[in-house]
């Protein structure tokens, strides 16, 4: 077999084998990032106001670090509230900044 031709097939076998898994894993991050952003609405004012008073923190799900308050504290696209102690035991670490 010729050098080129073989090269050829090579990669057509490759192509062949390799894409479906490829789109396969691109079609699950896009659904899993849709169903992420679309199950969990963005907390009000009274919402973040309440969890304020509360003492909760803003846990910010993609990047796994909490805000005690400060910029962030509520408005991340994919968090939730929950108590100090609760990030802590879920392995979220303390923004450097708050």
């Amino acid at each position: 077999m010729k050098p080129r031709l073989l090269a050829l097939a090579i990669a057509v076998f490759v192509l062949t084998v390799f894409t479906p898994a490829v789109t396969q894993t691109t079609s699950a991050a896009k659904n899993a990032a849709s169903s992420k952003s679309a199950s969990q609405p963005a907390p009000s004012a009274s919402e973040i106001a309440a969890a304020r008073a509360e003492r909760k923190v803003w846990v910010n799900l993609d990047t796994g670090i909490y805000h005690r308050g400060g910029r962030w504290y509520g408005k991340t696209k994919s968090g939730k509230f929950m108590t100090l102690d609760e990030a802590k035991k879920a392995g979220y670490k303390a923004a450097k900044r708050d």
